[in-house]
């Protein structure tokens, strides 16, 4: 038998990450999607994220506290616009868009196109 060694700090930093739980497309809500479009900080984020690949929480900040940006991310989680992973302690976001358009074809290209 094998027994493996890890350090405390290893045990640490494998129970501290944090998973963050994404719907499936078919579970993509209209009325959890306009929800969450309906606040303007969190359709600068999905707006911000249709023009980059991905992007850090603190670059979307934006000098907001944090644990309100907090409750934006997850709001935008759990409608499915936003996959946020988890890189060491950063927490990097892209936009669902295959999968958005894929469920409701043309509809975040309707909400993008539309003049802040």
């Amino acid at each position: 038998m094998k027994i493996e060694r890890t350090s405390i700090a290893e045990t640490f930093n494998i129970c501290s990450m944090r998973i963050y739980n994404h719907p499936a497309p078919e579970d993509f809500a209209l009325e959890r999607i306009f929800n969450a479009l309906s606040d303007t900080v969190r359709l600068d984020i999905v707006r911000h994220l249709s023009r980059v690949t991905e992007a850090t929480c603190g670059e979307l900040y934006g000098g907001r506290p944090k644990s309100s940006m907090s409750h934006h991310f997850r709001i935008l989680r759990e409608a499915g616009l936003v996959q946020t992973r988890v890189a060491g302690t950063v927490h990097q976001n892209t936009l669902r868009r295959a999968e958005l358009d894929a469920r409701f074809e043309g509809l975040l290209d309707a909400i993008l196109t539309q003049v802040p």
